[in-house]
């Protein structure tokens, strides 16, 4: 028979040794899962990859956020005929698009639309961050137009 570890006191009774195994079978058993858990590479790695999608999510709102808010910026600085040319050149830009997608439902292929309805769910959700960098876009081409002129 082996001699119980120096620091554990011996079972004075069954009932204790009874106790002290049942004990010991809990502690081995939660050992077992941590290691069992550290050995799981692809559930460490699923684990990282959910953390850095999040910190890329939150660092993508940051970003889009500072950007809706620089281009609103942009976009009260502009004189207002430039204004009103980028929204001139935003609704034609609308009708354009809205032609395009009328043809572009006759025409492409189910699975391509359905991604492609994705993308554009997407852009109507940031409409205005478009519009604003459109208008920023436009007051830069006349900037830059009126000093070659």
């Amino acid at each position: 028979m082996t001699q119980p570890p120096h620091d554990e006191p011996t079972a004075s009774s069954p009932d204790e040794l009874r106790e002290q195994v049942e004990q010991t079978r809990e502690e081995l058993g939660q050992t077992v899962e941590a290691l069992a858990a550290k050995t799981d590479v692809k559930a460490r790695a699923q684990e990282k990859a959910a953390e850095v999608k999040d910190q890329a999510a939150a660092k993508a709102g940051e970003l889009k956020e500072k950007a809706a808010e620089l281009a609103h910026q942009a976009h009260d600085k502009l004189p207002d005929p430039v204004k009103d040319k980028a929204a001139q050149a935003a609704e034609q830009a609308r009708a354009k698009a809205a032609q395009a997608g009328r043809m572009w439902q006759e025409t492409a292929p189910e699975p391509v639309r359905q991604k492609t309805a994705r993308g554009a769910r997407l852009a109507q959700d940031n409409r205005k961050l478009l519009l604003a960098s459109a208008a920023v876009a436009a007051a830069v081409w006349l900037a830059c137009r009126r000093r070659k002129g």
